[in-house]
């Protein structure tokens, strides 16, 4: 599956009603994230069955200042509508490769239940 340009609109219901999302803030006249586009683009063909989208912070600032994207291209992983995953900076193939393999193996579920468990002790 290709890379896909989401809006604010379209924000929430494609993080909820996707297993795995991965979200690329960029914007046009950044090198860096001209620059990671490529390897976000090979990522999105090698694993279809994980949506790639793209927020362009210049044309949804309200989204970015909403995700407090505070440098790009910032990359966040959500995994059954939970954020799991959130850095800033172009990341190089193998470790993109190495966060999609990561998030697959995350048992987010087990995690919230962990963390439910903790904050009742």
């Amino acid at each position: 599956m290709a890379t896909q340009d989401i809006t604010a609109e379209q924000f929430n219901d494609t993080i909820n009603d996707n297993d795995i999302v991965l979200v690329d803030f960029w914007a046009s006249w950044c090198g860096p994230c001209r620059a990671f586009a490529p390897t976000f683009s090979a990522s999105s063909e090698k694993h279809p069955d994980v949506v790639h989208a793209k927020v362009d912070t210049e044309a949804e600032q309200a989204l970015a200042q909403a995700a407090d994207i505070r440098s790009i291209p910032t990359l966040m992983v959500f995994k059954k509508g939970k954020l799991v995953f959130n850095q800033a900076g172009a990341l190089p193939p193998a470790a993109l490769e190495d966060l999609v393999q990561k998030v697959r193996e995350f048992d987010v579920d087990a995690a919230i239940a962990a963390q439910d468990d903790g904050a009742q002790a």
